[in-house]
């Protein structure tokens, strides 16, 4: 199945699609039990979720586009193909993986997410460029050979990228007067983020806000704007308060880490709802914006009705104190 393929395959499925699943998550270690192949019983759904909380993304047990596209990423690795910049952008392990050497090496390749962008490409470039090798942003079996002879990606280097998101931290001001900031909903919740909106304004920032059902509309258009952080706010499924941002592979978001344990504090407090914490996540909207981004859900719905103004002022006030965070 191509990845691209609109499938959502669950319990009671048969056919090759569900083999194609079970045959890859036993690749990567994740057993159907029992299942006889091709069929979707309780022993695929287990292997499923046990995969899909491995990969930062929402456990529901049923195999859609993103979990496939996920099982195929994760079978990717470094030498099983050519790597270069082109469109769309090639994704997968073996991208992060070349993001990873390139990061310990001291080569940014921007934050590791497995999707080969153009800073990406640059990074390729230079290493190609110090290691006297031909300069064609391909990664081919000569510069795969080189990366490798340069050291292991678990060597416990810290990865440049994480160190210039921290230094871009603290260098930006300590204050919402002018900063670009995106909001985004996924439908339904248009009131509750127009007062997060309205009230940002009132501190002076510059808001763009965001509605589409798919996180990675969602990241272009943030993108796009060239936001300095944004905010997803979503219906959750349990009662109360939490927050992800982005986690995958050996990189975390230090700055939307910080902003998402801020956050569902301030709502599970203001909303007198459970604390539910925080977790990195690798959801298409965490991965794939270029700024630091949380999803911020809160439940029951009557809460996103009733209270939209002490949402938003617990929005205000964790970013406020986000930026006024000494980074160290």
């Amino acid at each position: 199945m191509s990845p691209d393929r609109e499938i959502n395959l669950t319990l009671g499925d048969t056919g090759q699609g569900v083999s194609d699943v079970q045959a890859r998550l036993a690749q990567l270690g994740f057993s159907a039990g029992v299942d006889p192949e091709g069929t979707f019983r309780e022993g695929t759904r287990a292997a499923v979720e046990a995969f899909q909380y491995r990969r930062g993304l929402r456990v529901d047990g049923v195999c859609g586009r993103q979990t496939w596209s996920a099982l195929v990423e994760a079978g990717r690795r470094l030498g099983d193909r050519f790597l270069y910049r082109r469109s769309p952008m090639l994704r997968g392990d073996d991208v992060a993986e070349l993001q990873q050497r390139l990061s310990a090496l001291g080569f940014d390749a921007g934050r590791v997410d497995g999707i080969f962008g153009d800073l990406t490409s640059v990074a390729l470039g230079e290493f190609q460029r110090n290691a006297g090798l031909p300069v064609d942003g391909i990664a081919g079996a000569a510069t795969v050979s080189e990366l490798l002879r340069f050291g292991s990606r678990h060597d416990g280097s810290e990865l440049v990228s994480a160190v210039r998101d921290r230094e871009r931290l603290r260098q930006t001001p300590r204050t919402l007067a002018g900063r670009r900031v995106s909001l985004g909903e996924e439908g339904g919740l248009g009131a509750t983020v127009g007062a997060v909106r309205r009230l940002l304004v009132s501190h002076g920032a510059s808001v763009t806000t965001h509605h589409h059902p798919e996180g990675s509309i969602q990241a272009s258009e943030a993108n796009a704007a060239d936001a300095e952080v944004f905010v997803g706010i979503r219906l959750g499924v349990t009662n109360g308060c939490s927050a992800s941002y982005y986690t995958g592979y050996r990189y975390s978001s230090p700055g939307g880490r910080r902003l998402a344990e801020l956050l569902h504090v301030a709502l599970a407090t203001m909303l007198v709802l459970p604390d539910l914490g925080s977790r990195g996540m690798s959801l298409p909207l965490l991965r794939e914006t270029r700024m630091p981004a949380v999803i911020s859900e809160i439940s029951p719905a009557s809460v996103m009705v009733e209270r939209s103004a002490v949402i938003a002022r617990a929005v205000v006030d964790s970013l406020a104190e986000w930026v006024d965070t000494a980074w160290d």
